[in-house]
């Protein structure tokens, strides 16, 4: 499995990303990614945030060398009941989205988004370990 991950910068994956898919076209041109398993991971300061812009970025990017995706496969919190730190809040279906404010340090990620986290790891390490 490749599990791509950015922050969202600007609308997009950041440069340094671009980068990275830029080079894999070696991979590519031989098809040495085809039919792996594929996913993706972004954080933003705004709660959009434009953060589907990246993920539909890292999808096309699995696409064009025939990979197959895998999302969340999470129902969303989207309840009037619903805080911040329940999981998926943010409420992504196509890969992991979590928003963290920009004057934000990392001890204070709202803990719904470390929960996401660790629940979309187990989801991959689980279809990877079906796929055997």
């Amino acid at each position: 499995m490749i599990v791509f991950g950015s922050p969202t910068y600007m609308g997009t994956v950041s440069w340094q990303f671009k980068k990275f898919a830029d080079a894999s076209s070696k991979a590519w041109f031989t098809q040495g990614w085809k039919d792996k398993l594929f996913a993706g991971f972004t954080n933003s300061a705004s709660m959009n945030g434009d953060k589907h812009s990246t993920l539909y970025y890292f999808m096309t990017l699995a696409m064009q060398h025939s990979g197959l995706w895998v999302g969340t496969g999470m129902m969303p919190s989207n309840s009037k009941a619903a805080t911040r730190n329940d999981i998926n809040y943010v409420a992504s279906a196509a890969g992991l989205m979590t928003t963290t404010p920009s004057d934000a340090g990392v001890d204070e990620i709202p803990g719904g988004d470390i929960a996401i986290a660790k629940k979309f790891g187990e989801r991959l390490a689980e279809v990877v370990a079906r796929r055997g």
